[in-house]
């Protein structure tokens, strides 16, 4: 589904990305671990088009979509939710929601896919006049996940779901998340807590000071001595 091909990418003369690849299957759980500033969220953001890349090639469904515009990306099926939720906190939860839909403004499928989104979410439909304020930290992040799939993604990208949140909330976060990938949608996730990626996805890629250093499947990476020690806190 998602080719990543020798990605390069400067950013201040900075070389973060330094020759990534890295291949996304359809129907899978993928993630991407690694240590804070190792370059997990320039490489998503290199993805859905915020950043362009200096070399390389991004290639989805079989179309180059390296340095298009990000609502060109959303377009073909690509959605991102970004680290830290960027929900709009001076709007109300339906507003976010319809912000999400924004790429195929049509009416009467806008209100079914946001009747879809409060079935999926009840706690924001018990609260879809309220401010995004005025939500909790868990409820922010259910939030930017269904403002995410109001577009219809084949590929949804998430940049640590899990930051901020208490253990009991990422379980119910993760086990949503796993939903929606049994409903169909590709998931690639950047996630600091290596441990609940690894047990969340089915494939993994461990990314070291910009580049993609191993790949393997969860049992592999949970099996390798250098995951063990570097990430898991394990001998």
């Amino acid at each position: 589904m998602l080719k990543v091909n020798d990605i390069h990418l400067r950013i201040e003369g900075v070389h973060i990305l330094k020759g990534v690849n890295f291949r996304v299957n359809e129907g899978e759980i993928a993630t991407i671990i690694g240590a804070n500033g190792a370059g997990k969220s320039s490489l998503l953001n290199t993805i859905i088009g915020i950043f362009k890349p200096d070399k390389g090639n991004v290639v989805f469904l079989g179309d180059e979509i390296a340095g298009s515009a990000p609502e060109t990306i959303v377009s073909k099926g690509i959605s991102i939710v970004p680290e830290g939720r960027r929900i709009f906190s001076n709007l109300t939860v339906l507003e976010n929601l319809k912000i999400g839909a924004v790429n195929r403004w049509v009416q009467k499928s806008m209100i079914a896919d946001v009747s879809r989104m409060m079935e999926m979410f009840p706690s924001l439909e018990r609260r879809q006049k309220q401010l995004g304020s005025s939500l909790s930290g868990g409820e922010q992040q259910m939030l930017a996940i269904a403002r995410g799939l109001m577009a219809h993604p084949k590929l949804l990208l998430l940049d640590e779901p899990s930051m901020g949140l208490a253990p009991i909330m990422c379980k119910k976060i993760f086990s949503i998340l796993k939903e929606i990938n049994d409903r169909g949608t590709t998931i690639l996730l950047v996630e600091q807590n290596a441990k609940l990626a690894l047990e969340f996805a089915s494939k993994g890629h461990v990314m070291v000071v910009g580049n993609i250093t191993k790949s393997g499947s969860k049992e592999e990476l949970l099996d390798d001595d250098f995951v063990r020690k570097a990430y898991l806190g394990l001998s």
